[in-house]
């Protein structure tokens, strides 16, 4: 990783551990894709990816993630994380591995994929719907 690509990655990760979506997506391009894979459509676009991260705290205040590895490549990220948070309202916490893929254009984050264990983070937050 060079050094322009690794300061990008410490500020990147250093918004989302401030948990300020502001700052976060000023590191993005304008056209810009977060997708969570956990059965819902990406946000494309600065405002919706804002939006998206923006509701994402609201929903878990105390979201913190602690980064397990990280691989590189020219133009990807990919950060292997240890994610907990607390669901907003309720003593609820979850504890669950995240991976990031993230591609970079022009020193700035152009896509953020983000695939996590959807099934226990569900059971763990008590929403599990039992079969």
């Amino acid at each position: 990783m060079c050094s322009s690509d690794l300061d990008l990655f410490e500020r990147y990760a250093e918004a989302w551990g401030r948990r300020d979506p502001d700052a976060i997506v000023a590191l993005h391009t304008e056209g810009t894709r977060f997708h969570a894979h956990v059965g819902q459509e990406p946000a494309i676009g600065k405002a919706a990816v804002r939006q998206a991260f923006a509701e994402l705290f609201d929903q878990f205040p105390d979201l913190a993630f602690e980064q397990v590895s990280l691989i590189t490549g020219g133009d990807f990220w990919v950060v292997e994380w240890k994610m907990t948070g607390t669901l907003a309202g309720t003593e609820t916490r979850f504890d669950v591995d995240l991976i990031d893929l993230i591609t970079v254009a022009d020193g700035l984050v152009k896509s953020k994929d983000s695939y996590l264990d959807a099934v226990s983070m569900q059971a763990q937050l008590g929403l599990a719907v039992a079969r």
